[in-house]
């Protein structure tokens, strides 16, 4: 069909006139599907995902609970104890203040510097609920501006500069309640980054490595949450050193690197009416892959696409907005992908807070499951060059919720003489590998949906489907981590919510068209055009079933 199409299009050009060919054809026929200068383009821009991991999993360390403490003064009848555990609490409320102190020290931790345990232990959870919170409004906020005014690279830009600002003002936090609304901040500005990130990296390359290009960017992720211990380790006496180590390098990046070397996307350059600027961005993406366009050669512009962008008036994004609403295939797809995030966005977030409930040490539990993350995404890579996505990403989920499931056998099967206090402090090594495998699973479903997301809609609503996608995503990790504090007290239940969850979500995808090999479509108007065209061939129902009722109904009226 693609060949059909560029065939028309040369023929509809005269010769020696412009030569008008879409993006898609630009770069499939004369930049390359993925040259170097993609390749480097995508390596600069996902670099970006390191400061969302660091931004989201700092707190497993600055908000954790100290290990032990210790009696400094003959009143406290005790040499000290373990601070982990359903008890270790209870044991310290019942000293009086002055007597005992942390092992590590009181600005290990804001637990250990706030006081809050006893009657305070509630507030330490506030921090990570209302910075998912700020995601959540981040991503709806970041994903408009992107599609309608900044653009993708100004974007990025933004959201890399405030998310550093707000994570060193996080460091100077005189008490929790500073503390909590600067990582609500925090939460909002790094929203931006991987959204942006991904629809930036994917709009430069071919349609048969979007899937591969979309990869990429969670390979920093857990590059990012790797090094998330290596760098606590060494500040573990002070959690604002943490903070403020991690604030400077989305600083450095934005000015060294994305300003000077990152390239707009030429999609939406295009979309915006901005069609020269979109060629000199191809162009240099030629001229870096060692081809040349021809001189003739123009970029066509989409259906659907606004007049008055060039003449600054900018496009009403709230129409367009509404126009995905109004659109029964489109909505329906929106829908589904929103009720996938959720639980995907649950389980993936929820199993990654528990790690603190396991019974071994903290920072290898976090590089055992960052450890996790990579091979989940090489083989998410690996898998998305010939898989369909919506095969894929329901088997991944189907396996994560069996596995989580699968850990209340070992869960239950604990020594019946053993009290309950020993049990929720010994670890189950089987059940740590089941989980391990569980959690790489849901993250190849979690990398994966952002990839099928991005393919299933066009360009003028891309970043905000993403957005939508992640905001579902942030409200499913706010939830979870009232499940993880839950599962304290019995961890069955916690595992059994996390694989039905996920095993629904998996359930839910079937209800989603395929769209490996498919081309990325610049309006809804087209991709409602060209996938009209492609059910008339049999490449897809849904669509076509929406497409037909639409016909019968014009027919009768």
């Amino acid at each position: 069909m693609d060949e059909e199409r560029r065939g028309l299009v040369k023929k509809r050009s005269p010769a020696g006139n412009k030569l008008p060919l879409t993006v898609d054809e630009v770069v499939e026929e004369y930049v390359g599907s993925f040259g170097f200068s993609q390749l480097l383009q995508v390596f600069l821009v996902s670099l970006a995902w390191i400061f969302d991991a660091h931004s989201t999993l700092v707190t497993i360390f600055t908000d954790a609970q100290p290990e032990s403490w210790r009696c400094i003064a003959p009143q406290c009848g005790g040499t000290g104890g373990q601070s982990g555990g359903v008890g270790a609490d209870a044991s310290v409320c019942r000293l009086k203040p002055g007597t005992w102190e942390w092992s590590d020290g009181n600005a290990s931790s804001i637990i250990a510097e706030w006081g809050l345990v006893c009657d305070r232990r509630f507030l330490a959870a506030l921090p990570a609920s209302v910075y998912f919170l700020g995601s959540l409004i981040g991503s709806a906020v970041f994903g408009c501006l992107a599609d309608a005014f900044l653009g993708r690279k100004r974007s990025v830009l933004i959201s890399c500069l405030l998310t550093s600002a707000t994570i060193f003002l996080t460091s100077l936090s005189p008490n929790i309640w500073i503390y909590a609304l600067l990582r609500f901040a925090n939460g909002f500005s790094r929203a931006g980054i991987g959204i942006c990130c991904l629809v930036l990296s994917t709009e430069a390359v071919g349609r048969k490595w979007r899937g591969q290009v979309g990869q990429y960017g969670f390979f920093f992720f857990a590059a990012g949450f790797l090094s998330i211990p290596l760098i606590a380790y060494p500040t573990r006496t002070c959690w604002r050193n943490l903070y403020k180590i991690i604030s400077f390098i989305p600083l450095v990046y934005s000015i060294f690197i994305l300003l000077p070397f990152v390239s707009e996307s030429p999609r939406w350059l295009l979309r915006r009416g901005r069609s020269e600027e979109a060629l000199e961005v191809l162009k240099r993406y030629a001229r870096i892959n060692g081809k040349e366009l021809p001189l003739n050669i123009s970029l066509l512009e989409p259906s659907g696409n606004e007049k008055n962008l060039a003449a600054g008036e900018g496009e009403n994004n709230t129409s367009t907005i509404e126009k995905l609403w109004n659109t029964r295939w489109a909505a329906k797809r929106m829908s589904m992908v929103m009720l996938t995030g959720f639980g995907i966005g649950f389980v993936y977030y929820g199993v990654q807070l528990n790690v603190e409930n396991l019974n071994f040490n903290l920072y290898f539990a976090v590089a055992i499951n960052a450890m996790m993350e990579i091979p989940a995404v090489f083989i998410g890579s690996v898998l998305l060059s010939f898989m369909n996505r919506r095969l894929l990403f329901s088997s991944s989920a189907v396996l994560a919720g069996i596995s989580c499931i699968s850990c209340i056998i070992f869960s239950s099967t604990e020594d019946k003489n053993v009290d309950k206090l020993s049990m929720t402090e010994r670890g189950s090594l089987p059940q740590l590998m089941i989980e391990a495998l569980g959690f790489m699973a849901v993250s190849t479903a979690f990398d994966v949906l952002y990839i099928y997301c991005v393919e299933l809609f066009p360009t003028n609503v891309r970043n905000f489907a993403v957005s939508m996608l992640r905001q579902t995503l942030m409200l499913g990790a706010s939830v979870s981590s009232l499940v993880v504090v839950f599962g304290r007290l019995s961890p069955s239940v916690s595992f059994l919510v996390f694989g039905v969850l996920s095993i629904v979500s998996g359930f839910f995808s079937m209800w989603l068209p395929e769209t490996r090999n498919f081309p990325l479509y610049e309006t809804l108007e087209q991709q409602e055009e060209e996938e009209r065209l492609d059910c008339g061939r049999g490449e897809s129902g849904e669509l076509g079933r929406d497409l037909d009722k639409k016909v019968e109904l014009k027919m009768y009226d």
